[in-house]
């Protein structure tokens, strides 16, 4: 793992933000909220699983589940219920600061958006526990596309907000999803975990 200081690309004119996992420690939040929903259908959601579904929206997610384990869900259903867990307890959210100290660092420099395949009032929500809410110009969400991660389409809506093009956009991700739309859309592309230590389920 490289400890390094986490630093934007010079030739970056836009910095564009994933939020959970990213520059919000939610990640293990919304593990035991999943873990928890989904022990009710009879499903046993592994952190490899939960890796693999990484930024993919709530519903879209239980839809894959039922793909998985062969199972009729309704996905409206399990993916309220997990909402409602992850709701519960994201209180205990803490900033990502290795990441969140970019944020600040270059906020009023260049234009900084969030791109998120979570929903807009709780990434709104998100924001405001760790104290960003008014560091974006642009926010992103999975009500505002079609095509969800690995699709480049949140990050290029991201850079046409910004009016930045997207090869001068360095996109921050934690996710294998997220870092495959980031690359798809022709950005520069970090992943952040490299920068800190990652603790699902534990």
């Amino acid at each position: 793992m490289n400890k390094t200081n986490l630093s934007i690309n010079p030739k970056a004119k836009g910095l564009i933000f994933d939020l959970d996992g990213t520059l919000a420690d939610t990640m293990p939040i919304h593990y035991i909220a999943w873990k928890n929903a989904a022990a009710k259908y009879g499903i046993d959601f592994t952190t490899e699983l939960f890796s693999q579904l990484a930024g993919i929206p709530l519903y879209p997610t239980v839809e894959r589940l039922n793909q998985i384990f062969n199972k009729s869900i309704d996905p409206k259903e399990l993916g309220d219920q997990k909402e409602a867990e992850f709701e519960h307890n994201m209180h205990l959210t803490r900033e990502i600061k290795i990441v969140t100290d970019l944020v600040r660092e270059n906020y009023g420099k260049l234009p900084i958006a969030v791109g998120t395949g979570g929903s807009r009032r709780l990434a709104l929500k998100t924001l405001a526990i760790i104290g960003l809410q008014d560091y974006f110009d642009v926010l992103v969400t999975s009500e505002d596309v079609t095509h969800f991660k690995p699709h480049p389409e949140t990050f290029l809506k991201c850079a046409e907000l910004m009016g930045v093009t997207p090869a001068d956009c360095e996109v921050f991700e934690d996710g294998i999803l997220g870092i495959q739309a980031a690359q798809t859309a022709g950005m520069m592309v970090v992943d952040v975990t490299r920068y800190y230590e990652v603790t699902i389920g534990h």
